[in-house]
């Protein structure tokens, strides 16, 4: 273990070396091979392995929080808004609070399932999100300040309450409704505000203070869109050329010569004209790199099972279903066998083909199987079978009807009188029968959809009920009269018939077919022989910078068919990444490109594991704000050249003709038919050309032809044959009412937008957490 540490500690010193002194980039390389000798051959291959690691993270991950707090200024610290640190205790209160929220909707969900709430917890949620609702809270709380945006008390009750002019938030009306007029009822919700202020529960408070904040802010966004909105102004100008645009068209021939007429070989490239094409439009605005950022390549070598693998595994999945046919205790089969450890033997242990109706809140099969699964019987053992990338065996316990009929009488309890309810249902109970069923619905009933039919609820899926209710339908004889309780009330049923066609309940067995421990030795193997060979290669070259990343490229293709180099930018102010599905592989490929000293052609320390991969990975890129550098856009000048060069091939074809039917006989081709408007930048046969449909209606003559024009697909020439009537227009009433319909509803996420990149905002989490920049 000593020993661990201090080859541990000896890799951080060599990292405070790079930041102190500049190394030559050999020695740097030489050093990253060292450390991936040591790094690649500490496998996860026992129990002493694995705790050694661990200390060693614990001892990396504590020496960062205690950097956090050495005394230096911060300058980024979470992020930054309008050049000004964010709070970071208020963006990790409100991710807690979304958490929170998102624990009480499922624990909602786990109620009405007759589940216990707690009992599993909420998938976290998506902290850039949180981080997006954060910023623009910062953002328009200073324009509510600017404006003097508050909510007094008054305003905040009559807002709440739906009084003074006001109606009250669509939830609220909803949720808290009086049970007899079925309408908004204020007092309810006075009343639960009342409760939620004076509960001895610290959770009830809070929930009450949570939601103040949530409507406070609410109103105020409300007044200040509302302000935005009073300056939403269409002019008539503006009305009169959206009628123009939609109503004023062009009937035209065109003749094009496309680009890809002339191959890209037949366009020699020198550097020396390439280089001087990069002079001449370095400038140009859609070369400019809009944010600083860093681009990464990385390609990744797949874990895949080997013939040896497969082989074993079928053995293994043939013996698990003879097995299974066998067994008499198949709840006990299925925990000791099953990947996934789950039975019952209720109507949730019913499975439908994928493309069902109601597949979506149920157990499923793939629909290639319905034959089998309709043929089965109790005691078949179907499979196995292939669905969602899981080896299935499945045996058949029994039966659920695809519609069921009932009717039911609902007693909802009133808060306080649950007590009271279920007594009153008790004694129905004791003397209801078939015969006087509809006259206890009548009588009792509080589902009015219901009981105008006696309680006949229509044919049904049991999955249609909420589940004890569902429990009971599927279940119970034909007749029976029984009650259970719901998040709706108390139900008692009757289930009144059963028919149409059974789906089967199953006991499954789900098995993984992975690679055997075998097969990933050896592509590790295979993995450290490949970065060796990569490092070895580029300390042997002369190249630097662009010419490494090309060497990488060039082994990475030569080695497999299979490896597929790809690009991925990340912004340095905000670094997102799409492709890796942990926190772990993302900050290993934010080191790579933003530790101190990088250089473009550094190659990734060691190979990052992720599932069923391990990812290899060069940093080939370092994008500043402004003007590119060369190698940035060497790929888009060297395409945009030639594309130039073909432009004025074609164009020097098409020049010195007396008409349109000269030029179709001198370059052997028929000109296009088309009816264009302004409003419409598409040409028939060609696709989207707006400069061409822009040139046509700046001033064209009836009876006239362009000049060659560069569009997007290549190179025209337009004759305008005839411009039609416009309908004459008293007013443009229609057009401006769709404007301002079309701006009014853009204005909250268009300002909002606005606002955010005007604050120039920096996103400094991921950095900031992994110590890269602070």
């Amino acid at each position: 273990m000593n020993a661990f540490f201090i080859l541990y500690d000896a890799k951080n010193v060599l990292h405070i070396l790079f930041s102190i002194v500049d190394v030559s980039h050999y020695i740097r390389r030489l050093i990253q091979k060292l450390q991936m000798a040591i790094i690649g051959k500490i496998r996860d291959k026992s129990w002493l392995i694995l705790i050694i690691v661990g200390g060693a993270l614990v001892a990396f991950i504590l020496g960062d929080f205690l950097k956090t707090d050495n005394g230096q200024e911060l300058q980024f610290g979470y992020g930054t808004v309008n050049d000004e640190m964010v709070d970071f205790n208020d963006f990790i209160d409100l991710k807690n609070q979304a958490q929170e929220n998102a624990q009480r909707q499922k624990d909602q969900e786990l109620a009405q399932q007759g589940r216990q709430p707690g009992s599993e917890a909420a998938a976290p949620v998506d902290e850039s999100l949180v981080w997006n609702s954060f910023v623009e809270g910062i953002v328009l709380e200073k324009e509510y300040e600017a404006l003097g945006i508050e909510v007094s008390d008054a305003e905040f009750d009559a807002y709440l309450f739906g009084t003074d002019g006001f109606t009250a938030p669509a939830e609220l009306q909803e949720q808290f409704q009086d049970s007899l007029t079925g309408m908004f009822s204020p007092n309810k919700l006075r009343a639960k505000i009342e409760e939620l202020e004076n509960s001895e529960n610290v959770e009830d408070q809070k929930i009450w203070e949570q939601s103040r904040e949530y409507y406070i802010d609410r109103r105020k966004q409300e007044k200040y869109f509302s302000i935005l909105g009073q300056g939403i102004y269409v002019t008539n100008l503006e009305a009169k050329q959206e009628y123009l645009a939609q109503k004023e068209i062009k009937s035209i021939a065109y003749i094009l010569q496309r680009y890809s007429d002339i191959p890209d070989e037949d366009i020699e490239v020198t550097d020396e004209a390439l280089q001087a094409y990069y002079e001449e439009h370095k400038e140009d605005a859609k070369y400019q790199n809009r944010l600083s950022s860093r681009e990464v390549r990385y390609f990744d070598i797949l874990i895949q099972p080997s013939g040896a693998d497969s082989a074993a595994f079928n053995e293994s999945v043939e013996s698990i279903k003879t097995e299974f046919a066998a067994t008499e205790n198949d709840s006990m089969f299925v925990l000791d066998n099953s990947e996934l450890q789950f039975y019952s033997s209720s109507a949730y242990s019913t499975v439908v083909p994928d493309r069902h109706p109601k597949a979506q809140n149920m157990l499923t099969y793939p629909s290639y199987m319905q034959t089998t699964f309709d043929a089965a019987e109790i005691g078949d053992v179907v499979g196995p079978y292939e669905y969602q990338e899981k080896m299935m065996i499945a045996k058949v316990i029994g039966f659920t009807s695809d519609t069921i009929n009932a009717r039911h009488i609902l007693l909802r309890a009133e808060p306080g009188l649950e007590a009271e309810t279920e007594a009153r249902a008790d004694s129905i109970l004791n003397v209801i029968n078939n015969g006087n069923f509809e006259e206890y619905v009548k009588k009792y009933s509080t589902d009015e959809g219901s009981k105008v039919k006696g309680g006949d609820l229509g044919d049904f899926f049991f999955s249609d009920m909420v589940q004890p209710f569902a429990m009971f339908v599927a279940d119970k004889p034909i007749g029976e009269i029984g009650k259970v309780t719901s998040q709706f009330g108390i139900h008692i049923i009757q289930v009144t018939d059963r028919k149409g066609p059974t789906h089967p309940r199953i006991a499954v067995v789900q098995k993984t077919f992975e690679a055997s421990i075998e097969t990933i030795e050896n592509k590790e193997l295979e993995v450290d022989n490949l970065i060796f060979k990569l490092n070895d290669a580029m300390e042997d070259s002369d190249d630097e910078g662009a010419g490494l990343v090309a060497l990488f490229d060039t082994i990475v293709s030569n080695e497999s068919d299979a490896y597929l180099v790809r690009p991925i930018t990340i912004e340095e102010n905000s670094p997102k990444m799409y492709g890796f599905t942990s926190k772990v592989s993302e900050d290993k490929i934010l080191e790579l490109a933003f530790r101190e000293g990088a250089m473009v052609g550094d190659l990734i320390d060691a190979p990052i594991k992720e599932g069923e991969r391990y990812v290899l990975a060069i940093l080939s890129a370092i994008k500043n704000e402004g003007m590119p550098n060369f190698t940035d856009i060497e790929k888009a000048l060297r395409n945009d050249y030639i594309k130039e060069q073909k432009a004025e091939r074609l164009k020097s074809k098409m020049v010195n003709v007396e008409s349109m039917a000269a030029l179709e006989k001198k370059l052997g081709t028929s000109a296009v038919k088309a009816d264009v408007t302004f409003g419409n930048a598409q040409l028939t046969g060609a696709g989207p050309e707006p400069s061409i449909v822009g040139a046509i209606f700046s001033g064209v003559a009836d009876g006239t032809r362009t000049m060659p024009l560069e569009g997007n697909q290549g190179i025209y020439v337009i004759q305008v044959e005839k411009s039609q009537e416009i309908p004459a227009a008293t007013t443009y009433d229609e057009e401006k009412l769709k404007l301002l319909t079309d701006n009014t509803r853009n204005l909250q996420g268009s300002a909002t937008k606005a606002l955010v990149k005007q604050a120039k905002v920096v996103d400094n989490r991921r950095f900031f957490d992994y110590n890269i920049r602070r």
